[in-house]
């Protein structure tokens, strides 16, 4: 089997956040419902979700659930967990997965790669998400980018055969760095066509201050 991606450089700075009292109480009432601990270890998917439908989408870094929560509210029969970091994000979302009482929705609040390294079966994924990922725009914090030549073995290595990652960035350079890292890894191909997602309010104040959005689908070739 392949070596873990073990990683020592953080693609992220945990900032705590002010939670609003509402975001607390959907922690404290909340998270026991929708939240996967650290602590369990390596996790059966269809364990987790009343629906044994055995199609799983992971958004890793979700920030406040926007797209989490339309996907899994619009394809009930699909098993969808996100990744985030941030105890805010992971508030909004639990407050909107209580409101539409969703049964097919559970988090994870850790590092991606801690997660996906120690709970995420092998070949156990149908689609990843990672939509906008902190691009660390300077130079000399590009070693911070989340996508990277081993984070896209981890995943490679979390995908059912013919499984799909779709990406999505408004910085340009880093799309560059992506779409050349997935060309020279021979697993994957590119796909013309580009799943469906939601419009993010964070992506449509990008558009309004004039950002292109640089997307991109790839599927795993076994």
């Amino acid at each position: 089997s392949k070596p873990k991606f073990l990683r020592t450089i953080r693609s992220f700075v945990r900032r705590s956040g002010r939670r609003t009292s509402a975001q607390k109480k959907a922690w404290d009432n909340y998270w026991v419902v929708y939240g996967v601990n650290p602590e369990i270890g390596p996790v059966d998917l269809s364990t987790l979700f009343e629906n044994k439908n055995q199609k799983f989408v992971l958004e890793i870094g979700f920030g406040n659930g926007e797209n989490l929560i339309d996907c899994a509210k619009n394809d009930p029969y699909s098993n969808f967990s996100g990744i985030e970091v941030y105890p805010v994000g992971i508030g909004q979302c639990l407050i909107n997965a209580n409101k539409y009482s969703l049964k097919n929705l559970r988090l994870f609040c850790d590092d991606a790669v801690d997660v996906l390294n120690k709970q995420i079966a092998n070949k156990s994924l149908d689609v990843i998400n990672i939509f906008f990922p902190d691009p660390w725009p300077k130079k000399k914090h590009h070693k911070r980018r989340l996508i990277s030549e081993d984070f896209i073995s981890l995943i490679e290595s979390k995908l059912k055969p013919n499984g799909i990652v779709h990406i999505c960035t408004d910085w340009a350079d880093y799309a560059h760095d992506i779409h050349a890292l997935f060309k020279s890894n021979e697993e994957f191909k590119a796909l013309e066509k580009l799943p469906k997602r939601l419009q993010t309010k964070f992506e449509k104040k990008g558009l309004a201050l004039g950002h292109s959005i640089y997307e991109f689908a790839f599927q795993l070739l076994r």
